[in-house]
């Protein structure tokens, strides 16, 4: 069939007929009619920390497994506390923060603008996360606010933000945001491109949320507040909990659409690991091996954002239990 057919090609371009080792140098891969992986083990220290000094890029390299550990601890329901939870996220983000910054404990200060690669990546969508999460609470309980003038200011604000696409608030906040303010608070571009990118994901996050409350019969509320529960209780104890069980699908869509759009910082300057890929076959002798660096690439994007919708799977099976 066509289908066998198509996988026998797949299998023999990227297996059978493929080059591997880098002893031959290009010249083995422009003999040959498969894959040319030899780009990867060649240049693969330039698409996993960018422009990071070599001899510093350990730290970079323990700094992803960092995040990837504190990643895999949240996941894991024993830390499902807020104190457990504020601990492993404070500790893994410190310490990601340390090892790639430097500057203390003997580790050469390694700036901002050369960060890049994989690590970057990572650091820009948690921070985005974290940032737009607890953000994208506040705005769906504003925007449900009994007071129109709040609920409508707030509902402007969303509607506003997300009408744009998230190339222009990447470059606003990075290049025309300086501008208008003073210079003690301009801060690194870096962290102006996160606070941009979490602004996005929060206002489309709110609406998610909002969806979820919507959910939620209100006689609960109602029952809350004629068993004398305040606002916050009501809040806490009540509407979220329920309102993310309901958000839970378009929320995990969401952080996949959030890690995905990493890859959008390269207009504003950043070496992402997407602009690494494209420095690594950027010069003259691995100019034709694209196509394997971009499925490289393609296949580390596929990991992580396979790894969280199945996650998100979990989490839907698991709340689905609770409920009967």
């Amino acid at each position: 069939t066509i289908m066998v057919f198509l996988v026998w090609k797949l299998l023999n371009w990227a297996v059978f007929s493929a080059v591997f080792t880098t002893s031959g140098g290009p010249e083995a891969c422009q003999a040959t009619a498969g894959a040319c992986w030899s780009v990867i083990a060649a240049r693969w220290r330039i698409i996993f920390f960018g422009l990071y000094p070599y001899e510093e890029q350990w730290r970079s390299a323990l700094a992803c497994v960092a995040v990837v550990v504190m990643t895999v601890l949240s996941c894991i329901p024993a830390f499902w506390t807020g104190r457990r939870i504020a601990l492993v996220w404070g500790a893994g983000t410190g310490l990601f923060y340390l090892l790639m910054k430097g500057g203390v404990l003997g580790l050469a200060h390694v700036g901002e603008e050369a960060w890049g690669g994989l690590a970057l990546t990572l650091f820009i969508f948690v921070t985005t996360c974290l940032i737009g999460f607890p953000l994208a609470i506040c705005l769906a309980l504003l925007r449900r606010s009994e007071l129109p003038w709040i609920s409508r200011t707030t509902g402007l604000i969303i509607d506003g933000i997300r009408s744009l696409p998230l190339i222009s608030i990447l470059f606003t906040f990075a290049v025309v945001l300086p501008f208008a303010l003073p210079e003690w608070l301009q801060g690194d571009k870096l962290y102006r491109v996160i606070l941009g990118s979490a602004l996005f994901f929060s206002a489309y996050q709110a609406e998610i949320v909002r969806g979820g409350m919507q959910g939620v019969a209100t006689g609960q509320e109602e029952a809350a507040m004629a068993l004398g529960m305040r606002y916050w209780q009501r809040i806490s104890r009540i509407l979220l909990p329920q309102a993310m069980r309901n958000a839970m699908p378009a929320t995990i869509n969401q952080f996949v659409i959030s890690f995905k759009e990493t890859s959008l910082v390269v207009i504003v300057g950043f070496f992402e690991i997407l602009a690494s890929g494209n420095a690594a076959y950027g010069t003259g002798e691995w100019r034709f091996a694209y196509v394997e660096v971009y499925a490289f690439i393609a296949f580390i994007y596929f990991i992580f954002v396979f790894s969280l919708s199945r996650y998100g799977a979990f989490l839907e099976r698991r709340m689905s239990v609770s409920e009967r």
